[in-house]
């Protein structure tokens, strides 16, 4: 007796629709990141990178901050094993994301995936494009060594998604 296959139809619609729902927020991240590294390499005020505008009463400094390397700037003289480790890790965590909607109950983590997609996908465009990351974001009064690290959207999105994604997993 022959196995009888499902409609391919019937299996991807689903799963495509479901995901559709969660574009707007990779989008929405990637968007407002690349508009933010665009407001920052056009301001003259942060021309020099020890140039810092500080708001919100000094809790938060813009800056212009050129990362080829990772997080925290690891890997900056290995910028080609940087590229091919963003582009790979990218490509897990579409694979991961897709992999997800066949799953009942992953809302979390699908919003925690899309949300660290959206800060990858543009990453990954930052240091493919330009060779780095730009990185604008310093909290100066924040405890310890903290206050030393850059940020970007991009970098919350992912802390963000990557902690919903925890969560899900750990509340099962």
């Amino acid at each position: 007796m022959a196995m009888k296959l499902p409609n391919p139809k019937q299996v991807i619609a689903p799963v495509y629709g479901k995901m559709i729902g969660f574009l707007p927020l990779i989008g929405t991240v990637f968007v407002a990141d690349q508009m933010a590294k665009r407001y920052v390499e056009e301001d003259t005020r942060l021309a020099s990178p020890t140039n810092e505008v500080h708001e919100l009463e000094g809790n938060l400094a813009l800056m212009r901050f050129h990362n080829p390397g990772m997080m925290l700037n690891m890997g900056r003289h290995k910028q080609n094993l940087v590229k091919l480790l963003s582009v790979s890790l990218t490509i897990v965590c579409v694979i991961v994301f897709i992999l997800t909607f066949g799953r009942k109950g992953s809302k979390l983590l699908q919003a925690g995936l899309a949300l660290l997609l959206g800060g990858a996908f543009s990453n990954t465009y930052d240091r493919m494009a330009r060779g780095y990351v730009v990185d604008y974001v310093r909290f100066p009064k924040a405890p310890g060594k903290l206050k030393q690290v850059i940020f970007n959207i991009a970098d919350f999105a992912i802390i963000i998604g990557s902690c919903m994604a925890v969560i899900s997993e750990i509340g099962k």
